[in-house]
């Protein structure tokens, strides 16, 4: 009987502790807290302007997070916070961030823009891949589904080498886009944000 009453005991418990457990109790939210003031709560930025940080691949995180601290990736903005990340555990923050569901961003997409971003993203797709998910073994970002305006603005600070200066491994997209009109950036920002949504 008594082995019963334990039993009975820590169930109760458990459940308990689940009903009160909410998603500021996540694994890894107390390193990561302080992003969602731009990026929006668990990673799913609401705005145009910064990227979703939800469902990320750890390596391409932890990839940005040094560029961005070490200069390498300029960004006034990102660099104190870059450090701060480093300075946490940046393992548990990338963790945390890959494990939140990536929801669609807000804003809509110009469908026409889209469907000539479509025609013009196959230069892209030998990295990116077909519906835009890349290579988390190469550290290579799953860009379908990121917010228009911040897509559009990567590839126009890629194009005039203002993003990731001297990265090898950029080098080759970055003589790419040199060639590509920047109203045909806006139309690849299109299609791929237009891809997770």
């Amino acid at each position: 009987m008594r082995a019963v009453l334990i039993a009975v005991t820590a169930v109760v418990l458990l459940v308990a502790a689940d009903a009160g457990a909410g998603p500021l109790d996540t694994p890894g939210y107390d390193k990561a807290f302080s992003c969602s003031a731009c990026h929006g709560a668990a990673g799913n930025s609401r705005t145009d302007s910064m990227p979703i940080l939800a469902g990320m691949s750890p390596a391409y995180f932890k990839k940005a997070i040094d560029d961005y601290a070490s200069g390498r990736r300029p960004s006034p903005e990102m660099e104190p916070y870059s450090k701060m990340v480093r300075e946490l555990g940046v393992d548990a923050v990338a963790a945390y961030f890959a494990a939140q569901r990536r929801e669609p961003p807000a804003g809509k997409v110009d469908r026409t823009a889209a469907t000539r971003g479509r025609a013009a993203a196959m230069q892209c797709a030998a990295c990116h891949g077909e519906t835009g998910k890349g290579d988390s073994a190469k550290a290579i970002p799953d860009i379908s589904g990121q917010p228009v305006g911040y897509l559009r603005n990567q590839l126009i600070l890629f194009k005039a080498d203002r993003r990731s200066p001297g990265d090898e491994a950029v080098t080759k997209m970055k003589s790419v886009l040199k060639q590509i009109p920047d109203d045909t950036l806006a139309d690849l920002a299109a299609y791929y944000s237009s891809l997770g949504r």
